[in-house]
């Protein structure tokens, strides 16, 4: 994985994932039930890349809560572990056919857990990386002509990963100028975002 990956923890005792992930480069929000977790998932500034779901927490348990994370579109495919001291076969068939990507039964080793959250981090990355670059052949009829030589040169430098002070400071321009830009770039590409813009400047050679 490429960056910190946002794991929200919802265990009624998280103290030892609360611990124990950060220092593998995790960065850790908790919630200790699923009432509380359906509260942070539903504001607006955050997201989060993986959720480990414990099962057996009071108010809410986890398969419940499962079911409310993949019943809103905001959440509903965010990757989700759940935590079951439970080993009964046709209880963790039922929590993947609700929807889990992977389970893991307590006790765990840390190793064992570390290593299904990497898989999970993997295939996700994969399959946004995926639908991104489906979506760009779509519009692979843009018209490329109408992008300014300003917008082909902030697209160029979008894909080198510059944020949007850095190319206001190389463009000698405002923040706000260099937001008018991507926003008329979007619109012109007919896509919705940094990543899908670049994609499709990538297959159509408009950028290196």
């Amino acid at each position: 994985m490429d960056g910190i990956a946002s794991i929200l923890v919802v265990d009624d005792n998280p103290k030892y994932l609360k611990d124990a992930l950060p220092m593998y480069g995790y960065d850790v929000t908790v919630a200790e039930d699923g009432i509380e977790a359906l509260k942070i998932l539903s504001g607006e500034k955050e997201h989060f890349d993986l959720i480990l779901l414990d099962v057996m927490m009071p108010n809410m348990d986890g398969w419940d809560t499962l079911k409310a994370i993949r019943k809103n579109p905001k959440t509903q495919y965010i990757p989700v572990i759940m935590i079951t001291a439970v080993s009964e076969d046709q209880k963790i068939v039922s929590g993947l056919k609700i929807g889990a990507d992977d389970y893991i039964v307590k006790p765990f080793i840390l190793p064992n857990l570390l290593a299904r959250i990497e898989a999970v981090l993997r295939r996700s990355k994969w399959q946004s990386e995926s639908i991104a670059k489906k979506e760009t052949k779509i519009n692979k009829n843009v018209n490329i002509d109408a992008l300014t030589p300003k917008e082909k040169e902030v697209l160029a430098l979008v894909a080198k990963g510059a944020s949007n002070q850095e190319i206001a400071e190389q463009l000698f321009v405002q923040d706000v100028t260099v937001k008018t830009h991507l926003n008329s770039i979007f619109k012109k590409l007919k896509v919705s975002n940094r990543t899908q813009a670049v994609l499709l400047a990538m297959e159509i050679n408009l950028i290196n």
